[in-house]
Parts: C-alpha cells; sequence; structure tokens
C-alpha cells in the first residue's frame, strides 16, 4: 500500500534530497567524515517519522475497510475506540453514520412493508365488489336468455362482462406495478426453463390469439435456460405477447424465438404487424402511453391503456435483464413488424 501512495512517496523523494544536501554540505564545510555523520543523522531521525506514517496508513486501511463492509450490508457500530486524535474522530464520525444509515435502513423496511400491507388490503376491498359485480351481472344475463329477454339486452350485459373484467386485470397490473416501484417483490432467482416459461406465458392467450385469428410459433433452443424469477418473467413475456396479438391483423403471426450466446440468455418476440412508429420508439414502455397508432379497439373493449410494456420492462429490469424494442424491416426497408429482445446475461460485471 505504501510503495502505490504518491504523497508518501513525494515526501521520501523531498527528504532523500534533503538529506543528500545536507550531506554534501557538510562535506564541504568540515570533510567527508562528518558529511557522512550528517547524513546517517538525518536518515535515523526519519526513521519515527516513517514508523508514524506506517501507523497512520494501516489505520486509514482499516477504517477503509470498515466502510466497504458497510456498503456491503454489515451493520455492526463499534464504539470501543475512544482515543484521542484525528484518525479516532474520523473512526467515530463513521461509527454515527453508519448507525444513522441501520436507523434509515430499517426505516425503509418498516416503510415497504407497510406499503405492501396496504397494496394488498387495496387489492382485497377493489376485488371483492368486482367479482360480486361480475357474479350478479353473469346470473342476470342467463336469467335473462332463460327468459328469452331481448338479444340487445343480453349482449349489453355481455358487454358489462367485458368491462369487468378488463377492470380487474387494469388494477391487478396497476397494483403491480405499485409493488414494484415500492420495492416490496421479492425475485427468486433459480434455474428457468424457457421452453416451459414460454409455454406458461402463452397458454392464457390461446383463446385470444384464437379469436384473433393471429398464429403464434416458437422456437426454443434446447436446454435453453437463465438464471431468475420464472413466474414474473411469465407474467412479463405474456404481455408482450398480448401486445402483439393486439397489433397482429387477421392471419398473421408472432413469433417466440430464444437461444443462449457466450454472453446471455435471449428471447426474441416478433409479430407480422404494421411495426411501430419511429417517433414512438424512444417512449414505448413510458407509462400509459399508447402511441400514435394504436392497436384496433373499441369504447367496450380498447385495445390497452399503455402499462403492460411498462411492467414487462420494470419486471425483466428488477432481474438484471433488458427488454428492448425495435422494428422488423423488409427487403426494400419497409416496416415488417414490431420485435422485443430480452437479454438475461450470465455475468454482470
Amino acid at each position: 500500500m505504501l510503495s502505490r501512495n504518491r504523497e508518501l512517496l513525494r515526501t521520501l523523494i523531498i527528504w532523500l534530497v534533503l538529506v543528500a544536501a545536507a550531506g554534501i554540505l557538510a562535506t564541504r564545510a568540515f570533510g567527508l567524515n562528518a558529511g557522512l555523520c550528517t547524513a546517517g543523522a538525518c536518515a535515523v531521525s526519519a526513521l519515527p517519522f516513517l514508523l508514524l506514517t506506517w501507523t497512520r496508513y494501516r489505520k486509514l486501511a482499516t477504517l477503509a475497510g470498515r466502510v466497504d463492509a458497510v456498503l456491503h450490508g454489515e451493520r455492526e457500530v463499534s464504539l470501543a475506540n475512544m482515543d484521542e486524535g484525528e484518525l479516532a474522530v474520523l473512526e467515530s464520525e463513521i461509527d454515527k453514520m453508519v448507525a444513522r444509515l441501520n436507523l434509515s435502513v430499517d426505516e425503509l423496511a418498516h416503510e415497504k412493508q407497510a406499503l405492501a400491507d396496504a397494496l394488498a388490503d387495496i387489492s382485497h376491498q377493489i376485488k371483492t365488489p368486482l367479482t360480486s359485480i361480475s357474479v350478479t351481472t353473469e346470473v342476470v344475463r342467463k336469467n335473462l336468455v332463460a327468459a328469452g329477454g331481448l338479444d340487445g339486452e343480453v349482449e349489453r350485459l355481455r358487454r358489462i362482462e367485458q368491462l369487468e373484467r378488463r377492470v380487474e386485470r387494469l388494477v391487478s397490473v396497476l397494483l403491480k406495478l405499485a409493488r414494484l416501484d415500492a420495492g416490496t417483490i421479492e425475485l427468486r432467482r433459480e434455474e428457468v426453463d424457457v421452453a416451459r416459461m414460454v409455454d406458461e406465458a402463452a397458454s392464457p392467450l390461446a383463446i385470444a390469439f384464437d379469436i384473433a385469428e393471429v398464429s403464434l410459433e416458437c422456437s426454443i433452443e434446447p436446454a435453453c435456460s437463465y438464471t431468475g424469477d420464472a413466474a414474473w418473467t411469465t407474467e412479463a413475456l405474456g404481455n408482450i405477447l398480448k401486445n402483439c396479438m393486439e397489433h397482429t391483423p387477421a392471419g398473421g403471426t408472432v413469433h417466440v424465438d430464444a437461444w443462449e450466446d457466450a454472453l446471455a440468455c435471449r428471447i426474441r418476440v416478433t409479430d407480422t404487424g404494421p411495426g411501430i412508429a419511429e417517433e414512438d420508439l424512444p417512449h414505448i414502455f413510458e407509462r400509459f402511453y399508447r402511441g400514435t397508432h394504436g392497436a384496433a379497439g373499441n369504447a367496450v373493449d380498447p385495445a390497452g391503456v399503455g402499462i403492460g410494456l411498462s411492467l414487462a420492462q420494470g419486471l425483466i429490469n428488477a432481474q438484471g435483464g433488458t427488454l428492448s424494442a425495435s422494428n422488423v424491416h423488409g427487403t426494400h426497408g419497409e416496416s415488417a413488424g414490431a420485435q422485443f429482445d430480452i437479454s438475461f446475461f450470465k455475468a454482470v460485471v
């Protein structure tokens, strides 16, 4: 450590120059023996300085090690050193800083837990009446059909049911975003089978793909895997697949490709829709951004409110991965669909 300290090296060089100068002056004035004695005396007088300097830098190295331990989660506070001196004062201040940081961490943990409990309570309070409304509407619709009710009234009830399901999904996504922002989502670190994860993400959307007349094709490299949270990645990929399906016209296709390379496990989702407008690309993952060319929809069943992709990016980033969007271009440079790339890196530098 001392050999790498420029301040100490400069001090030693100045000291050597002064010793040499003192020896030369003494030699010229009183002879060679006097010069050697003077140089030797100067050299010996520097030993206490070197010892004190070595002790000082050892204490500084110890303090630096303590600070590094605090940065890596160490929470121990030591009040054993009650000495005087500038280093003792510095160590005391570090102990005070660690104590204050520990208090702040405890307060944040308590606030996060309180927020998580509040979000869980809000979710329960919202879902309970929505479920009751949904069940009541379904019963009314079935009774109306059994009584030979008007087709128009039955259709209105079906639309109400669609809106109820959409509100339930919207509330669910908003609560997940709130939990993600609050840092209360617990993410696992385990080996994830990509083929199984893709299948679990696509299964709930099978009927929607059939209704939209959009096909889903998957090409997964054998034994493709990554380290992360399977459940939350499934949620993120499901939102991406839903977005691609909604922007792909009937007869189109959504492709899912997954492979591994030396750096990462990569998952690519592409569609055969109109692609993403260039002015929308920088904002595609912004919350509630719907773009200049939204997906097809109507007042009863709109295509989306711009939170699915935001949630997907947040969930993937929280696992140390990345999610980016771009366009697929045809042979003549025209847009041939949207492309979403997910990367889970094997190591973080």
